[in-house]
This record gives C-alpha cells, structure tokens and sequence, in this order.
C-alpha cells in the first residue's frame, strides 16, 4: 500500500490555483507584504504591507458552469491604514508597517477588524453602501447650505440608487501603551476585548476603551542587563476567554489563566523544547 501510495504521490502536480499582484523583481519595499489574514469564513483574505496599507481580497461565488472549481479571490477594498510617524520624545520613527491584522466575528453586514503598526492598534470597519440620501432641507444637491430664509417647504429625504462603494473607516484608536514593537494582537472568544503584546509586555484593552489597557504580563527584569528572553507571540484561547497563550525567545510557551491573578506573571502550564 505504501508503495502504491508513494507512486500516486509522484503523479500529483502541485501549481498555483490564483497568484495576486505582480512577480517582477522591481517590487518597492512598500509593496512588500507583511501579513496575511483570513476572516472566520475564509470569504475575505486581508494583507498587510510595509507602506501601511491593507488591502481586502474577497472570494467570488463559484461558477454553475464549472462547480469543480473554487470562487476566486478579487479586490474588495483598499485603505492606508497607518503612516510613518516620529516620536519626538524619544526621537525614534515609527514605521507604517502593518505588523498584524486579525478579524472579528461578523455581527451585521459590516466586517470589522484590528491593524497595528510598532506601537498603535487600530479598529476599522469595512462596509458596503449602495444608496445615498437627497433631498435634503439645509443643503443643496452639490452639497451647499442653503440660504434658511429661501426654504418655503420641508422635504422628506429619499435613499438613490448608486454603484457600490466599500468604505473603511477607522473606528477606534488605541494608542501609546506600548513601549516597545507590537508583534501580536489576538482578540478574545467574548468579543469584548483583545491583547495587545511587544517584546516585553501583553497588554488587555476593552473595544470600547482606548485611553486605558491593563497589563496582564511583564517580563520585564529590574536590570535590562539581567534581560534573557522577549515575548514573540500571544494568543487567545478560541473559546476559553480566561486562558491565552504566550511564546519567547527561549523557545517556551506559556498557558496563563487570568482568573488567578491581575498580573499573570506565574503561568499555569510551561512547554519547552527538550
């Protein structure tokens, strides 16, 4: 059976279903992709870039004539999402890189999601309109007020048919609580609130809150000459909203459960390579 198996294995050919964007060797390093992010039904794919930019690619209905073959991904929205930015204090640039992009479950017919950069999360919102209102009292049909004493009559504003347009609009803003690079956002399973974390600190925000976050772990040691691991990833349970996850340097992975303490500095479980 194996050997069947293994020259089956020889006869099947591998290749590329759908390539996006151009394979030339001249590609800036804005257009270099940084991140790549499914939502919760593979419909839309979500890419980050080292220019700050996210690009949203859906997948279109399969084919009646060819229902073999899989819907194909096409862009569906386009946004800058970050820009470069320079702290003064510090005097240190803040790349726009995206560094990761996580998407939240879908409640309406808008898709929400996070983008974060070195130091700032953001949350945007991704939604179609089809329609716009005329007819409005106070403006005119280009969109200038109108004179209130020439108004003889109230009209009742109407809802026009028009092309579709995607539109993404950040949301929330969630900014200066990290003093080092961002490398990980992961939301959590009660869709209340998410983490944040950078080489030495994991962060929890609340979605409705963004001048406050509470710090969960902090690794950071009295003596930075005494420093012999960071933080490399963080995740959430899928469906446990107490219990994440978080990696180092050192090849560790660490099960936390926020239900023993504020800080979580003492973890529940260690995992580490022999």
């Amino acid at each position: 059976f194996l050997a069947g198996f293994g020259s089956f294995m020889q006869d099947v050919l591998w290749c590329f279903s759908q390539v996006k964007g151009t394979i030339d060797t001249g590609v800036t390093e804005a257009d270099i992709i940084s991140t790549v992010e499914f939502n919760h039904t593979g419909e839309l794919l979500a890419t980050g870039d080292k220019g700050g930019r996210v690009v949203i690619f859906q997948r279109e209905q399969e084919s009646k004539n060819q229902p073999h073959r899989r819907g194909e991904y096409n862009v569906y929205s386009t946004f800058q999402s970050h820009e470069p930015e320079f702290d003064y204090l510090k005097s240190l640039e803040i790349e726009e890189k995206i560094n990761k992009i996580r998407w939240l479950p879908q409640q309406n017919a808008a898709y929400f999601l996070l983008s974060t950069n070195d130091k700032t999360v953001k949350l945007w919102k991704v939604s179609e309109r089809d329609k716009r209102p005329e007819g409005y009292n106070l403006k005119d049909e280009d969109g200038r007020l109108r004179d209130p004493s020439m108004i003889t009559m109230l009209r009742v504003p109407v809802l026009r048919p028009m092309d579709l347009m995607v539109e993404a609009t950040p949301r929330r803003v969630f900014a200066n609580a990290h003093t080092y690079h961002i490398n990980s956002i992961s939301v959590n399973s009660d869709y209340e609130t998410y983490m944040s974390a950078d080489d030495l600190r994991i962060n929890l925000w609340n979605f409705e809150i963004t001048n406050q976050s509470f710090n969960i772990v902090d690794i950071k040691p009295a003596n930075m000459e005494e420093l012999t691991e960071v933080i490399t990833a963080a995740e959430f349970h899928p469906h446990h909203c107490n219990t994440f996850v978080y990696s180092s340097s050192k090849g560790t992975i660490r099960l936390c459960d926020m239900r023993t303490a504020a800080l979580c500095d003492r973890h529940a479980k260690c995992e580490s390579a022999p």
